[in-house]
């Protein structure tokens, strides 16, 4: 049984940073697309970051400069390095595998095959 499990989540200051991480368990995802959404009250869930096989990785505009998405293959684990939170960064974060994707990514939430339960993250003005 396949299971991304999340950690990490708070509530920290605007200005602060949080580290997140998502432990992959049933099988390995080292050679396939992780990446990390978010969702606000009332809001659609949104792209965060990606980062593809061969260790590349992709940014939503609001988040560039800010977040860094890493992954540890030896410990199936996905990471999003957080700094300079704002309020606007309030949100359920998720971690999401795609099984069927390396080289290329989606940003849609429709493509990634598994999810993880969610984080909570508050950013406090």
């Amino acid at each position: 049984q396949v299971q991304l499990a999340e950690s990490g989540g708070g509530l920290v200051q605007a200005g602060g940073s949080l580290r997140l991480s998502c432990a992959a368990s049933g099988r390995t995802f080292s050679r396939n697309v992780m990446g990390w959404f978010r969702q606000a009250p009332g809001k659609e869930r949104e792209f965060v970051a990606v980062i593809l096989s061969g260790g590349s990785t992709s940014y939503a505009d609001s988040v560039k400069g800010r977040f860094t998405i890493s992954r540890d293959i030896v410990k199936n684990t996905v990471y999003l390095q957080m700094n300079g939170l704002t309020p606007e960064d309030t949100a359920v974060y998720y971690c999401a595998a795609d099984a069927s994707r390396a080289s290329v990514y989606s940003t849609d939430p429709a493509d990634f095959d598994y999810w993880g339960q969610g984080t909570q993250v508050t950013v406090s003005s």
